[in-house]
Formats: C-alpha cells, sequence, structure tokens
C-alpha cells in the first residue's frame, strides 16, 4: 500500500504535464500535433533535473559554508521558487516545479536540514491549501444532490476495490492481503484536489462535474479509517496495530548509530564500526566535510543536531547509540551539554557517548546522563605516558595493563566524584556506566 501511494506522488508530475498540455490544445481534439507541444515541457523538466544533479549540490554547499540559518532558508526558498517560475514559463504548473524540486533536494545530504528549515512554512501552507480546498468546495451538493454524490462515492471505491483486488491476486497475493490492499487503496487521495482543480481551471472538466468529484473524494478519504478498520478484520488480525515481526538470532539490529561529528575523531569513529560491521551515519555542520564523506560512500548528513527535531529526522527514535565527536573547544562545550540534556529528555534509554574537553567537563556530561565520556586530556596523557614508559624500554605488557588500570581509576573516580576532582556528584537512576 505504502509503494502504491508513493507512485501515486510520483505520477502527479505527468499528470499535470498532460492537463497543461491538453489545455492548451485549443480545437479539443487529439492530434499528432499535440505532442509536439510536449518538448518544452519535456525540456523545462530535463533543466530543472539537470540543475539538481549537476549545480544544487555546490550551490547548497557554497551558501552551507556561511553557517547562517537565514540564508539556507533564503536558499531553499529560491530552489521552489526558482523551480516553479521555470515550470510556469514552460507552460506547467508551479506545483509541478515546486514537486521536482522537491525530489531533487531529497537526494542531497541537505535533506534533513532542509526539512527542518522549511517545518514552519510546511504547516502554515498546508493549512492554506485546505483552506483554499475548503471554500472552494460546494458542501451544499450533499443536500441537493445525496443520491448522485454518494453513488459517485460508492461507486469510486468499489470501482478501485475491484481494480486493485484483481491486480493483487494477478499478483500472486494471498486473497486476505489482496482484500486488504485494496479497501485502504480504494479512496482518493490528497491529490485529486490538485488535479481536479487544475483540469477545471484549464476547462478539461465543467465545474458543476468538478465539484461534484471533489466532494465524493472527500467523502471517500472520510472513509479510510473504516476501510482500514474492514480490511483488518478480514485479513484476520486485531485493530490494534501491526505485530512487529520478531528478529532472526543474529541479525543486524535495525536501529544506526549516529555520529555527532565527523572530523578526525568521528572518522576514526566510524572506521571502527565499520570494522565491527555496526551501521552508523554522521551529521556534521561543515559542507566540505560532508561533501567528501559522501563521495567515500559514508552516509553524511548535513545539519545542526543541536536544534530541535533535526536529530528526530536522522533517526534518533530508532538509533542504537549516539556518540557527541564535535570538537567541545571554545564556546562548543555549552551545545555539547545542551545537546545531551535535549537527547536525554527524548531518549531516556539511549547509550549517549561523549567526547569531553577535559574532566571537569565529563563530570558534567555523567551528571546530565552519558553513558561514558572521554576526557581529551586525561586520555592525551594516558598515550603519553604509554610512549614515555615504551620509549624508556619497559616492558610492553605491564604498561599496556598499567594504562588500562589508570584509566578504570579515572573512570571510577569520575563516577564517585572523588579523587583530584573532589566534588560530590549524584549519577541519575536508569543509567549505567
Amino acid at each position: 500500500t505504502f509503494a502504491v501511494l508513493l507512485f501515486q506522488d510520483l505520477a502527479v508530475a505527468p499528470i499535470l504535464i498532460t492537463l497543461a498540455i491538453l489545455g492548451r490544445n485549443d480545437d479539443g481534439a487529439l492530434s499528432p500535433d499535440i505532442l509536439l507541444s510536449f518538448a518544452p515541457a519535456a525540456l523545462a523538466v530535463a533543466a530543472l533535473v539537470g540543475f539538481g544533479r549537476f549545480l544544487l549540490r555546490p550551490m547548497m554547499r557554497s551558501v552551507a559554508r556561511a553557517r547562517s540559518e537565514e540564508l539556507f532558508m533564503a536558499a531553499c526558498l529560491l530552489v521552489v521558487i526558482g523551480s516553479g517560475l521555470m515550470a510556469a514559463f514552460a507552460g506547467l504548473s508551479m506545483a509541478l516545479g515546486a514537486f521536482v524540486a522537491g525530489l531533487l533536494l531529497a537526494e542531497t545530504e541537505f535533506r534533513h536540514e532542509v526539512e527542518q528549515v522549511i517545518e514552519p512554512f510546511k504547516g502554515l501552507l498546508l493549512g492554506l491549501f485546505f483552506l483554499a480546498v475548503g471554500i472552494g468546495l460546494d458542501v451544499g451538493l450533499i443536500l441537493e444532490q445525496p443520491f448522485q454524490v454518494v453513488g459517485v462515492t460508492v461507486g469510486l471505491m468499489a470501482l478501485n476495490t475491484a481494480l486493485i483486488f484483481g491486480l493483487a491476486r494477478a499478483f500472486g497475493m494471498a486473497w486476505r492481503v489482496a482484500i486488504e490492499t485494496a479497501l485502504l487503496l480504494a479512496a482518493s487521495g490528497e491529490f485529486a484536489f490538485v488535479i481536479l482543480a487544475s483540469a477545471m481551471q484549464l476547462g478539461l472538466v465543467p465545474d458543476a462535474l468538478g465539484q461534484s468529484l471533489l466532494v465524493s473524494a472527500t467523502l471517500s478519504m472520510m472513509c479510510i479509517p473504516l476501510l482500514a478498520a474492514l480490511g483488518l478484520r478480514i485479513a484476520g488480525r486485531a485493530t490494534g496495530g501491526l505485530a512487529e515481526a520478531p528478529h532472526a538470532p543474529g541479525a543486524a539490529p535495525e536501529g544506526r548509530i549516529l555520529l555527532v561529528g565527523f572530523g578526525r575523531v568521528g572518522r576514526l569513529v566510524g572506521e571502527m564500526l565499520d570494522r565491527h560491521g555496526l551501521p552508523w551515519s554522521a551529521i556534521d555542520q561543515d559542507a566540505a566535510v560532508v561533501a567528501r564523506g559522501r563521495r567515500s560512500g559514508r552516509s553524511l548528513y548535513f545539519g545542526d543536531a543541536s536544534r530541535p527535531g533535526f536529530l528526530e529526522r536522522c533517526g534518533l527514535d530508532t538509533a542504537q547509540a549516539l556518540v557527541i565527536t564535535s570538537d567541545a573547544e571554545g564556546g562548543d562545550s555549552a551545545s555539547v551539554e545542551a545537546l545531551v540534556a535535549s537527547v536525554r529528555e527524548r531518549r531516556p534509554d539511549l547509550a549517549i557517548f561523549a567526547r569531553a574537553r577535559d574532566s571537569q567537563q565529563a563530570l558534567r556530561l555523567y551528571d546530565m546522563g552519558v553513558t561514558d565520556a572521554v576526557p581529551e586530556t586525561v586520555e592525551a596523557s594516558l598515550q603519553l605516558s604509554e610512549a614515555v614508559l615504551l620509549g624508556l624500554g619497559a616492558p610492553a605488557g605491564p604498561v599496556i595493563a598499567s594504562i588500562h588500570e589508570r584509566r578504570d581509576e579515572f573512570r571510577r573516580e569520575l563516577n564517585r566524584g572523588d579523587g583530584f576532582l573532589a566534588k560530590p556528584r549524584r549519577r541519575p537512576a536508569g543509567v549505567g556506566s
């Protein structure tokens, strides 16, 4: 069902192109000459795709290097509006141009940051869209022509159900699965409003017929919950939701490990995770770092992890662990601690590993609930001590053992808050070391 709905969304583009071409055909008859009208539309779409393939990424990277939220937002709006205008100049709809721009942006490493930036606009424009649909919808037709409207609604859903059920059976689905799929896809979709509105505006569909179809489409969408419940009952499953499939023994976990920061530390952590076959993805605010990582086949995304909602789009809710490798030098320590507090509030059960500037910051991070914090100063001191001892001829085995022992002692000191830190602390309940 999801695959079919996704393909329906993709089919909107050729449908809108066809409507625009048919709307410019004055004689109202289909002829071979009408195929020539597709040339400007095809060139416009090809130009948009070419822009997205060769120019969109360099443009967004140059904007990202400025580290300005306002400039990034302006660039996103420029891409959307520019694509809409290019489509309009070619005789297509601006909606089609914006749709293509969204597809192109979704293929870049900036997709999650773009989603976060346009979230306020999406809610506002979605509300305006349904407001416009509601204003243009003639609900009085239900009272004036109840039998016709209800008949069209029932007929539409019956036709969709019959077609999809037949296709599902032809593709080898069991009849219970086929009927459930057919019922879920029986109603109209939200793009019916866009397509019918464009058809009426171009004069391809009479206003009276178009209004009747819009009302019927609305009624069919209101029946989706009932159709879904009926499909579940026929399929013999409970209506409380889908049961989770058990994991096979030894199967790889679904959750990925999120790395915040992909500098020298983040790259090394990613390499070690690869050696142990653990899936991961990384986030960084340096567009050049993200570009280099993606060229080498890494799963990297550009964005600010401290912004509310951004990590959720990157898979925080299903992540196995969060590794914060961002440089804590200068003023970044506060952002690291703010990130830990935000993530711990949303995912109390998530394992969080953080890079700290020194033991004092590590202590604060432990207080905030990190699973483990690694201070740079302590690790550098331990590595330097190891190099000195080995350089002076000390046996390698005892040296390595003593380094590990001292590292464990330091962690115990942090957990207790004693030793040279001498600061009382309390570990959050339910968070292990």
